[in-house]
């Protein structure tokens, strides 16, 4: 964008997280001194002439951003500057951001932000903020020697039409671009700047007032009742199943071993010689289960860090850089437990499963990761992540997590494979006809319906945080959803494996994987359907680009919940 420039100002560096998830710091122009008060201080002037097709160019892309409201977002301090404006019932909204500028349609509709003022009414115009209203809110140390703490910053955008751009005054008429303007247009930007005290608000929790106008705490709880309803029934579904049922099967076998008619078997006891036939490429199934477990650990901990307040919007990039650190270390217990499964399913090929679980799921990501990257860099984007990151991703990858892999491997392949308390039948049973509810795909189909309707709140406020620009700061709601949802998966698949195993039918382990997993298709389904809904993405690349990094994160889902 053609805004003013810092001349000569280094940028801060960013961490790991930060770069992955494409925000750039660049220093600022708009220069401050404490408790010095500045009214109507210019910052630039930008000409444009239209006749020139490198001026046009400019100012359309201006005008095209303000047509989709693109925002500014400023750092103080490492606070937001925040827009802070009323909204119904009295309550008021604070905006990390604000926008560019905003439009009046051919058919004078104010679209966005250019409600707030009754001056912007010419049709078909375009209204640049070319003026800021800064407040810094400061609260002095008591007990210490010297200096104040800066706990608010605010800010009022407004609009101006400098008659004289080298000595501004920031009265008369807002800033109009007419949409069929030709000749020159000229763009003075200026700025004021307050400092308050304000003694009420401590440092610790200057972040408060943002936080506490993004309503939907109430949704959250609500959203929480409905997931714990859904466990309690599936708990006592299950406890049913387990206590009436198997007592009864059970005693029934134990009056049987006085008589002799112990030759009728019936429901899941006829199938003992089969349960633990190996499955079918159970080299898959057990590289899944390795990368599954550890990324459900890194969810875990990283949660759990989050919840104890170290990885908060205020630490910028943490989450991510957290969740990144985690994954890499924890190859060991992916390499063990896929190592485990393989043995125990009686596979030979060791070699093969450790590149498998090295390579498979986190080589997917990676690639998905770099085509993505490579649109960017394409598209000239400052998102796209540079080379020197991708090398340190890649030596992250291969130097530590593969040789951490390799040595869960060893561990597990050491081990004696997992006994099984029944031999396997030489020749495999006969599988009868099975009824529509215990085929295979309505099954799975079924299992993924109840944990997802246990995360598609939570899973509205993140993708909005994802891709809306909103704050996402409730991780004790998420670190409680993430638990049920861990329960609800065990328990649904629990009870459709009694089912089908009840109809004699023995393949359980692929089922009992993909039976959880299927919620991953609903998360697609949903990110599709928000997609749809809620934002307005315009361009094939942006599309790609959407769709990219849903994939990843439902890969990842999948390979969770399974």
């Amino acid at each position: 964008f053609d805004f003013c420039q810092a001349e000569g100002k280094k940028r801060p560096s960013e961490n790991l997280g930060q770069v992955l998830f494409g925000e750039r710091i660049e220093p600022s122009p708009y220069r401050f001194t404490f408790n010095k008060k500045e009214t109507c201080k210019s910052v630039c002037t930008k000409t444009y002439d239209t006749t020139k097709p490198e001026d046009k160019q400019k100012l359309d892309f201006l005008k095209k951003s303000m047509l989709l409201n693109y925002q500014h977002h400023w750092i103080v301090d490492n606070m937001p500057v925040t827009w802070c404006y009323d909204v119904e019932d009295g309550q008021r909204f604070c905006n990390p951001g604000f926008p560019i500028g905003c439009y009046i349609t051919e058919d004078g509709r104010p679209k966005d932000a250019c409600v707030i003022n009754s001056e912007f009414h010419e049709k078909d115009t375009f209204y640049i903020f070319n003026h800021v209203d800064i407040k810094i809110y400061y609260h002095v140390v008591e007990n210490e020697a010297l200096g104040a703490r800066l706990v608010a910053a605010k800010l009022e955008p407004k609009s101006y039409k400098h008659t004289h751009p080298d000595n501004p005054d920031c009265t008369g008429v807002p800033m109009d671009i007419s949409n069929k303007a030709s000749g020159e247009v000229k763009i003075a930007y200026t700025y004021s700047v307050t400092f308050h005290e304000e003694k009420n608000i401590r440092w610790a929790s200057r972040w408060d007032y943002i936080l506490e106008s993004m309503p939907h705490t109430h949704i959250q709880w609500f959203s929480i009742m409905n997931s714990l309803v859904i466990v309690l029934f599936l708990s006592g579904m299950v406890a049913m199943i387990m206590l009436r049922t198997l007592h009864k099967d059970i005693a029934r076998y134990n009056q049987m071993d006085s008589t002799e008619d112990a030759q009728e078997e019936f429901g899941w006891k006829l199938v003992h010689g089969d349960i633990f036939r190996p499955p079918r490429k159970g080299m898959l199934l057990s590289v899944f289960l390795g990368s599954g477990t550890q990324i459900l650990i890194m969810t875990f901990v990283t949660l759990f860090f989050a919840c104890l307040g170290f990885l908060s919007p205020a630490n910028r990039g943490a989450l991510m850089t957290c969740a990144v650190v985690l994954w890499v270390l924890l190859g060991t217990p992916a390499g063990y437990v896929a190592a485990r499964f393989y043995k125990s399913f009686g596979g030979e090929k060791w070699k093969t499963n450790v590149l498998l679980t090295s390579f498979l799921c986190p080589g997917i990501v990676f690639a998905d990761f770099f085509i993505m990257n490579l649109i960017l860099w394409g598209e000239g984007s400052s998102a796209a992540i540079p080379f020197g990151t991708l090398v340190a991703i890649l030596a992250l990858w291969f130097c530590i997590s593969v040789p951490l892999t390799f040595i869960g491997a060893y561990f597990g392949f050491k081990k004696n494979a997992i006994e099984h308390p029944v031999r396997t039948n030489q020749i495999p049973r006969q599988i009868p006809e099975q009824s529509f509810y215990t085929k295979p795909l309505p099954g799975i189909i079924m299992g993924g319906i109840l944990p997802f309707g246990c995360i598609f709140i939570q899973l509205f406020f993140i993708l909005n945080s994802i891709w809306s620009h909103q704050m996402y700061y409730m991780f004790g709601f998420l670190f409680l959803v993430f638990i049920i949802l861990v329960i609800t998966c065990s328990e649904a698949t629990i009870l459709l494996c009694y089912f089908h195993l009840c109809a004699e039918d023995y393949h359980w382990q692929w089922r009992s994987f993909l039976t959880s997993g299927f919620t991953a298709v609903y998360f697609l389904i949903y990110a599709i359907h928000y997609f749809f809904s809620k934002l307005q993405i315009t361009g094939t690349a942006s599309t790609i680009l959407y769709f990219g990094y849903t994939m990843i994160m439902v890969l990842i889902f999948f390979l969770f919940t399974g």
